[in-house]
């Protein structure tokens, strides 16, 4: 049969199957299936002008040329930590960079292995027994947590309470994500850069349906009483989540001893480096609420002849073909940057993960000291141990103080009136002595 092809070369259709299609559905032609606004309609003409490969090249490198070259000083939940160059030779060999997701597991040993390793991973760091592979960021993971909340709990509930210091935006897909199931999502005080568990006890009721804390907190502080808002949370039968990542949990106490049903957070720290946005989120629970787990699950077994053998153990079909029957959302995955965070996880080995995050209490706390020594700064705001950032207050305006240093070449986050974060890292670590000179000039 001959065959015409409309538009695209993957799917081919005769005249008459085109027509049978649009009769069967009820329309006179394909057009007639979108409804797209006019401004954005295309018009045959995409109004760019012809340009030969070397003036296009000149005018993109005019262009990147204008971005400002700053050292970031900038964390709030994305951070950079050195990637060593083995995790790209290694993630960007093509039958890596090329596979989507792994159902042939025939032809994808080597990256379910991978993959398997990196849910171990999280396991052995947070304590609990399931880990999934893996989520878009740590954002919609905290989502997923809070509908999973509805659906493992033993009692009804529809509020979820979160620290009032969360970060906008990761309340905000938090709130998108609770409007489905009808959750409320509310706030509970923190007092000195951490959960204050009194106000929390106050705030938790029946009605509570999930309690999420973190550790380190937005302000880098760490969650000195973490199983004490455990406890609150396990009192009324609400679910507990804990915000982490996998640097600052090969240091802190594991999740599950503080009474976690949940872990959630950006895997980025490992494997991904500086992305502006972009990150990979981990989802970690309790086995009992294993078949409620979003996303994919990698499980080993052995094949035919008795050898070791990894594949796609558990996904929610429904998610891709009955929708208003899932457990999620989450229809594809970040199995490459999983990948990434293994590969560089097993670069640095038990002792290397664990100097990283030593690195990421030492570095803040030097900074710390060194910044409080200037005229016009005090450094920590809160007295607690921090991890990677830390809050500092300025007698001058600090929007004021962060405009002149990023004159002088560096970029601070801005909290209030009088109060700047500072985030330091091995990655930007070696422009310290520089970034305190300009506070000293700038403050």
């Amino acid at each position: 049969m001959t065959r015409k092809t409309q538009g695209s070369p993957y799917a081919p259709h005769t005249d008459s199957e085109t027509a049978a299609m649009l009769e069967a559905v009820g329309v006179d032609s394909e057009e007639a299936l979108f409804d797209i606004p006019e401004p954005v309609r295309f018009d045959g003409e995409f109004d760019i002008p012809a340009r030969s490969e070397q003036a296009v090249r000149g005018a993109v490198g005019r262009q990147l040329n204008r971005t400002d070259d700053l050292v970031e000083f900038l964390g709030r939940g994305h951070y950079t930590h050195y990637v060593p160059a083995l995790v790209d030779d290694l993630a960007r060999r093509q039958e890596f960079l090329t596979s989507y997701t792994q159902y042939q597991p025939e032809v994808a040993q080597g990256f379910l292995q991978a993959l398997f390793e990196y849910q171990s991973l999280l396991v052995e760091l947070t304590g609990l027994d399931v880990a999934n592979c893996s989520m878009y960021d740590a954002a919609t993971a905290l989502g997923e947590a809070a509908t999973l909340s509805q659906r493992v709990r033993p009692v009804s509930g529809d509020r979820v309470l979160v620290p009032e210091t969360l970060r906008e935006g990761k309340r905000a897909v938090l709130e998108q994500y609770a409007r489905g199931p009808g959750l409320a999502v509310e706030s509970y005080p923190t007092a000195d850069g951490t959960a204050d568990v009194g106000g929390l006890r106050e705030a938790v009721d029946d009605g509570t349906a999930m309690v999420y804390a973190e550790t380190p907190t937005v302000a880098g502080c760490i969650e000195e009483r973490l199983g004490a808002v455990g406890d609150v949370a396990d009192a009324h039968d609400a679910l507990f989540v804990v915000g982490s990542d996998p640097v600052a949990l090969a240091l802190l106490e594991r999740p599950a001893d503080a009474g976690a049903d949940v872990v959630v957070g950006e895997g980025s720290v490992l494997g991904l480096g500086t992305a502006y946005g972009m990150g990979m989120g981990v989802f970690v629970t309790r086995e009992g609420f294993l078949r409620q787990v979003p996303g994919r699950l990698v499980g080993a077994g052995t094949d035919a002849t008795d050898r070791r053998a990894y594949t796609l153990t558990l996904q929610t079909r429904e998610q891709h073909i009955r929708k208003e029957r899932a457990t999620s959302n989450i229809c594809t995955n970040q199995a490459w940057l999983a990948l990434r965070a293994a590969i560089h996880a097993a670069l640095l080995g038990p002792e290397g993960l664990v100097d990283l995050a030593e690195e990421c209490v030492r570095l803040p706390r030097d900074l710390a000291g060194r910044l409080d020594a200037v005229s016009g700064v005090e450094a920590p705001v809160y007295d607690r141990h921090h991890f990677r950032e830390f809050q500092a207050h300025t007698d001058q305006p600090a929007a004021a103080v962060a405009a002149d240093l990023e004159d002088e070449g560096f970029a601070v986050h801005v909290v209030d009136e009088h109060r700047i974060q500072v985030c330091v890292t091995d990655a930007n670590a070696h422009a310290v002595d520089r970034f305190v000179d300009a506070v000293e000039e700038v403050a």
